[in-house]
């Protein structure tokens, strides 16, 4: 019995779907959540323990944008890897998938951002100073966004009480979020911002992002890492690093235009 010219065609179709290459359009866009314009108080008061001297409390504006609900993973990230047969960060082999990326540069977080607006038609870069205390604090004025003191399982840190704590990365979302619905802000891993780091605060941690083509001025990271001790995790902690610089307790999360 001969087949249908239907059944030829959809025979053939199955044949050529067998050994065709299978294209992966491997783009995993990051969960954002919106966070309101408003204004607050940029820094920490004197009296706070730990307060640096680069804190200086000052009013700031902040426009509305969206934040990642979640730093960027590895399963994110290796989509990157993989389209552009990028150098690959490694885990230190505690594992991929959902867990933070680490040991990745502020450069290579600036073209993760580029290349994710390139596939999605969307802007993604890294926040500003500004944008990113904006969003930890979530309208909080205290040192951390759940109250003043460390207190137990609100983060990863060395002296946070975790499971993870000065051991290794936790999954993204092991902790409850900021009162904006933000996991992780502050704990886990160190966040590039796109600003570069300014001691006195003169302006441009609220609008400006650093230049690609300075490779010589410190950008700000934020938030404290899985190996960081409690005081580096307040809201207003700041520290500094080259642009090229990476290490085991440093990612990043994206904002939107």
């Amino acid at each position: 019995m001969s087949l249908s010219r239907t059944s030829r065609f959809a025979g053939l179709a199955y044949c050529l779907a067998l050994v065709a290459p299978v294209v992966s359009a491997c783009v995993i866009a990051p969960e954002m959540v919106r966070i309101p314009a408003g204004h607050f108080q940029m820094g920490s008061p004197a009296g706070e323990p730990g307060r640096g001297n680069d804190e200086r409390l000052h009013e700031v504006a902040v426009g509305h944008f969206s934040m990642g609900k979640y730093a960027v993973t590895f399963a994110e990230y290796d989509c990157f890897i993989d389209d552009v047969d990028g150098p690959v960060p490694s885990d230190q082999g505690w594992g991929r998938g959902k867990r933070p990326v680490i040991n990745v540069s502020w450069s290579n977080a600036t073209a993760y951002a580029q290349w994710l607006s390139q596939k999605t038609g969307k802007h993604y870069r890294l926040p500003t100073e500004a944008e990113w205390e904006y969003a930890a604090r979530a309208g909080t004025t205290t040192a951390y966004y759940w109250g003043n003191e460390i207190g137990v399982n609100h983060a990863n840190c060395d002296g946070c009480g975790s499971l993870w704590d000065k051991r290794q990365t936790a999954r993204v979302g092991s902790f409850a979020p900021n009162p904006w619905g933000l996991y992780d802000m502050l704990g886990n891993v160190w966040q590039w911002t796109c600003s570069a780091y300014d001691k006195d605060y003169n302006g441009g941690e609220r609008e400006e992002c650093a230049s690609n083509n300075d490779a010589k001025s410190w950008r700000s990271l934020r938030g404290g890492s899985w190996f960081s001790g409690p005081l580096r995790l307040r809201a207003a902690y700041r520290l500094g690093g080259l642009p090229d610089y990476r290490a085991s307790g440093m990612g990043f999360r994206l904002v939107q235009d």
